[in-house]
């Protein structure tokens, strides 16, 4: 009894050590496999989807210049308005500007996208800032406080730019 039971502890121990590496091996393997699978996946849709990133980068930064305070109030004249219309104005101008690109905040990250808004909120905060100053009377004189103002001071966009740029970097 005690010689059967021996023999077949000897019979089925390399068995199931063989049975244990076996098991091992193909595991190892069929992991490897869908490593490579998903790679090759992510590096197709990459090269599919890498253009339409880089368009809306590019978006991203025309947006950013063009709410730049210097560049808005040369695109943006002050006719004959009053300082609360011409005020209105610009900050029409940006949520216009920021509305034709909100699609983009799809093909870029979250962090990213906030610093866009962020950017926004702090662009037309000082607008307003500006526009609230006692010695601002006109949209003329709305119009030379912005640029004196704020050609002193690094606008926002020049940093969210800086950012943008460092995004496009991570993805090569």
């Amino acid at each position: 009894m005690q010689d059967s039971i021996f023999s077949l502890f000897q019979t089925l121990l390399p068995t199931f050590i063989v049975a244990v590496i076996a098991y091992y091996f193909l595991s190892s393997f069929m992991k490897n496999e869908e490593r490579r699978r998903r790679f090759i996946t992510v590096r197709e849709s990459q090269t599919k989807t890498l253009p339409t990133r880089m368009a809306a980068y590019e978006r991203l930064v025309l947006f950013l210049e063009r709410i730049k305070p210097a560049s808005l109030v040369v695109r943006t004249k002050s006719g004959n308005m009053t300082k609360a219309d011409y005020e209105q104005t610009l900050i029409a101008a940006i949520e216009l500007e920021f509305e034709h690109n909100i699609a983009q905040q799809v093909y870029v990250s979250e962090e990213c996208w906030n610093v866009i808004r962020a950017v926004k909120n702090t662009t037309i905060q000082q607008i307003r800032q500006v526009s609230m100053s006692h010695k601002v009377a006109t949209a003329d004189a709305l119009r030379e406080a912005i640029l004196n103002d704020l050609m002193d001071k690094r606008a926002p966009s020049a940093t969210a730019i800086s950012f943008l740029k460092a995004e496009v970097n991570d993805l090569f």
